[in-house]
């Protein structure tokens, strides 16, 4: 760990770390604050589940891919203003607490965002988050001259303004308030693009590129429970137990292989420039999204299984295998495909989403058939990147 487990300091300058500093790891309150984070993200889950199991796909993906924006959104604030300015003093572990309370109480309110669209107490929690990230940015900017000082001051502003956008969005019209999430998520997400334009910060690439690795592990050990809760049903469900257990097993052999998968390209020699780096690190919101979305799928099958869901064999694949093909397509093209040389190198991934998805329609043998297929894509990448002509995973292509 790059900190020791006492704070070094009552109130310390939070300037900023070197990008190029050696054995850069992420801290225990760091990963605290995933550990908690993934309290929202099961709840998303939880609440993903009930909506495709009662056949409301549409309002339930919509609802899912709100609150799972808000999840993502107050993790990468976090993520990237630590990896810059993390001086481990006791202030800035104590504003990272209460975000962590914040995070809570959002999640707290996501039932109530995701079936009746009243944000009041999610709104409430990212005040409590806002707060503290102000209060950190501030402080950057107090102890930093010029540019830097100016940079900080945008993403302070940055911050206040965008929530006080979504504290007048809890005024407007009920049917008006999707309209305003979009505006408000593209005015969020343009906040880093802007203050970042005259000045950098100093993010550290090994560093972020781990604690993405680290939060895409935790999303899918939430797959991991799913699979469990399979097995769980299997031993009471004595008639449904050769669908149910062969359920659990494709769950996890593509819980497996998509950690495979994600971690078998050096994520870190991609992150060489701003602007590589935001789209590396925005475009997660989907590889984050549908690894997690991936253990509410194999919930859906099991309860369809046990007669808890009336949809069909192929919509219950659906939940599984649609969120699996966005993983591994959007895996490849944000960081995959840059690895790869040969032509079967590069067309393993895109055939093997194509292959998944065509898994849906075996309806109840779906999951182990698409699980199958991701194992064997595995296995196919492997020998393929130790061929002696191949540069594989370890050479990046020129851009």
């Amino acid at each position: 760990m790059s900190h020791p487990t006492a704070p070094t300091g009552l109130l310390r300058r939070m300037t900023a770390r070197s990008p190029v500093e050696g054995h850069r790891a992420a801290t225990v309150l760091e990963l605290f604050f995933d550990l908690c984070f993934v309290v929202a993200v099961a709840q998303a889950g939880v609440r993903l589940v009930h909506a495709v199991a009662e056949g409301h796909f549409g309002s339930g993906t919509l609802g899912y891919a709100l609150v799972f924006f808000a999840i993502w959104w107050a993790w990468v604030n976090f993520t990237w203003f630590a990896s810059a300015y993390d001086n481990d003093d006791v202030f800035y572990r104590l504003a990272v607490l209460v975000q962590i309370a914040g995070v809570l109480v959002f999640a707290a309110g996501i039932p109530r965002a995701f079936d009746h669209g009243n944000w009041a107490v999610c709104i409430a929690g990212y005040v409590v988050m806002r707060l503290a990230m102000t209060c950190q940015w501030l402080r950057v900017a107090r102890h930093n001259p010029g540019p830097e000082r100016s940079t900080a001051l945008k993403y302070a502003t940055g911050l206040v303004i965008c929530q006080l956008g979504w504290l007048a969005m809890l005024f407007v019209p009920e049917g008006t308030r999707l309209y305003c999430f979009v505006l408000l998520a593209l005015a969020e997400l343009s906040v880093p693009v802007i203050a970042e334009k005259d000045f950098s910060t100093s993010w550290h690439p090994h560093h972020i590129a781990e604690r993405y690795g680290l939060f895409t592990i935790i999303v899918l050990g939430e797959s991991i429970t799913a699979a469990t809760i399979a097995v769980q049903k299997a031993l009471d469900e004595h008639e449904e137990l050769g669908e149910l257990l062969s359920i659990a097993g494709g769950g996890l052999l593509i819980v497996f292989s998509a950690w495979w998968i994600y971690f078998s390209s050096p994520a870190q020699k991609r992150l060489t420039s701003l602007r590589r780096a935001i789209t590396w690190g925005y475009g997660h919101l989907l590889i984050l999204g549908s690894a997690a979305a991936i253990g509410a799928g194999i919930e859906v099958a099991v309860e369809r299984v046990t007669g808890q869901a009336h949809i069909s064999a192929v919509a219950a694949a659906a939940a599984v295998t649609l969120p699996t093909a966005l993983f591994l397509l959007t895996g490849w093209f944000l960081q995959a495909r840059h690895f790869k040389r040969s032509v079967a190198e590069k067309s393993l991934m895109p055939v093997t989403v194509v292959l998944v998805l065509a898994c849906t329609f075996l309806g109840t043998w779906a999951v182990p058939a698409a699980g199958l297929v991701m194992a064997l894509a595995v296995a196919v990448g492997v020998l393929l990147s130790d061929r002696p002509d191949s540069a594989g995973l370890r050479t990046p292509q020129t851009p």
